[in-house]
């Protein structure tokens, strides 16, 4: 954890020539980047182009990678939706963050998110699309958490619907036209606007009122994510305005459904990063791209995340703790200091993304953030150890845990290895994920001395919470 000492002597850092700073003869300072960071929803690790993909295509999104960097070794805060968000929100693993599983648990004052680190050093902030972090008239709403402005779902299962008869602006409800929910809860019988595609509009229209900057816009997009309610009720959750391209192929309709989503998620994508160029303020304004979690299994009675190969050589899906439920796509984008074409295997998680931000930010932001973070700022990876003037810290461990299902699980990266433990009395499985990336040989008994480490890690990786405790298979 970060410690109060090397916060400041980061803040000091921040105070002489960095990425957003020059010397004093070099002219007035710059302002610091914008930052957009765009998350998808259940977008599995090779569902795109760059990342091996052979079926659908993703020219967008396999610009952003050739424009900018590729990163081969990111993990999300969780294999599902509301903690995950949370870690990439605040900077703790889910051994110590406030929200732990998919749950109406609200963030609290005292919590602090990456988007009030980034107001203390003057940027405008809004999040677009899902939140899943507090309800209406909670603390945790994101207009109390740091975001300026907030168009979207405030609850993750409501989300699932794309065709809602409201959602929020500011803390405010506001009806959506044409959409009608019928006997079904959360499935609508009358369809008449898209929430994706509100959400991109009301993306643009964002930068452009605040292209003087520096912004920091929060895209949470909801697709691919299936409406659960709907694949119950009818068989198919993949919701989407129309099949475009996909109509006449000789596939399931949910996995139709699937590629025109996606489809249509790219293009979007394009229409932003056209806006940040057509604003003139492409070279200023780094984007961040990536996944809540691993692909899922919830689109309908014939939908199968290996149709596509989601999850491509990873084992596992959304909801399990395998490097397939956890490891996502990251592209991240900056003319100008982040070479075009890169690809880096650094490895790195969402609790990661506040010092990230904040060290892009400035010190101000820096300052703000807790002192006690799981997460380590990217930067000298994102640019590079010269311009970041300090090479790149790196984790020691990195945890996860996860509590639906029998019993609680748990994980731990740790350099080349990975532990995964299914129930908190139960045995550790241990994989070299440099050599078998697919998890499927454990070698726990062939490497006691290392199983000794992570266990002993495990024995402090977390706090206790009340609300989401261990829970063993002895104890059902």
């Amino acid at each position: 954890m970060r410690t109060i000492a090397s916060r400041i002597a980061l803040a000091l850092l921040l105070a002489c020539p960095g990425p957003v700073a020059r010397s004093a003869g070099d002219g007035p300072e710059p302002k610091p980047p914008n930052v957009v960071f765009i998350l998808a929803d259940d977008l599995g690790w090779g569902d795109l182009g760059c990342y091996g993909q052979q079926t659908l295509r993703t020219p967008n999104l396999d610009r952003l990678a050739a424009e900018g960097m590729r990163f081969t070794q990111v993990y999300a805060g969780s294999t599902v939706c509301a903690p995950s968000r949370c870690v990439l929100m605040t900077g703790y693993h889910t051994g110590h963050a406030r929200i732990r599983g998919n749950a109406r648990d609200p963030l609290l004052p005292e919590d602090v998110t990456v988007a009030e680190a980034l107001k203390a050093a003057g940027y405008h902030t809004a999040l677009i699309g899902k939140w899943g972090l507090g309800e209406d008239g909670s603390t945790g709403v994101p207009n109390r958490q740091g975001f300026d402005d907030f168009f979207g779902y405030l609850n993750q299962g409501l989300a699932h619907n794309s065709y809602p008869d409201f959602l929020w602006r500011q803390e405010e409800r506001v009806e959506i036209p044409g959409n009608v929910i019928g006997p079904e809860k959360n499935v609508a019988v009358e369809r008449g606007t898209y929430s994706h595609d509100l959400f991109v509009e009301e993306a643009l229209a964002w930068v452009d009122r605040h292209r003087d900057g520096p912004f920091f816009l929060y895209l949470a997009l909801t697709i691919p994510h299936a409406n659960n309610e709907a694949s119950r009720a009818t068989g198919n959750g993949m919701e989407v305005p129309d099949l475009g391209a996909f109509a006449e192929e000789d596939w399931p309709e949910t996995e139709k459904g699937k590629a025109a989503m996606i489809a249509r998620m790219d293009a979007d994508i394009g229409r932003l990063m056209a806006k940040l160029d057509e604003l003139g303020i492409d070279d200023d304004t780094i984007v961040f791209f990536t996944s809540d979690n691993g692909p899922h299994r919830e689109g309908g009675r014939d939908f199968d995340p290996e149709f596509f190969d989601s999850n491509g050589p990873l084992r596992g899906i959304k909801r399990d703790l395998y490097e397939g439920g956890i490891r996502v796509p990251m592209l991240v984008r900056w003319p100008g200091h982040i070479p075009a074409g890169a690809v880096s295997d650094q490895v790195w998680a969402f609790w990661d993304v506040p010092p990230t931000l904040a060290e892009l930010a400035g010190p101000e932001a820096v300052a703000a953030l807790p002192d006690d973070l799981d997460g380590l700022s990217v930067v000298p990876s994102l640019i590079g150890p010269e311009a970041a003037g300090r090479t790149q810290e790196e984790h020691e461990f990195l945890y996860w845990e996860f509590h639906e299902g029998r019993a609680s699980k748990q994980a731990v990266r740790m350099g080349r290895w990975k532990g995964v433990r299914l129930a908190p009395d139960g045995p550790l499985e241990l994989y070299d994920l440099e050599t078998d990336l697919g998890e499927e040989k454990d070698q726990a008994a062939e490497h006691p001395e290392i199983v000794a480490r992570i266990e002993a890690y495990l024995s402090i990786a977390r706090t206790e919470s009340p609300a989401w405790p261990l829970r063993g298979l002895s104890k059902d």
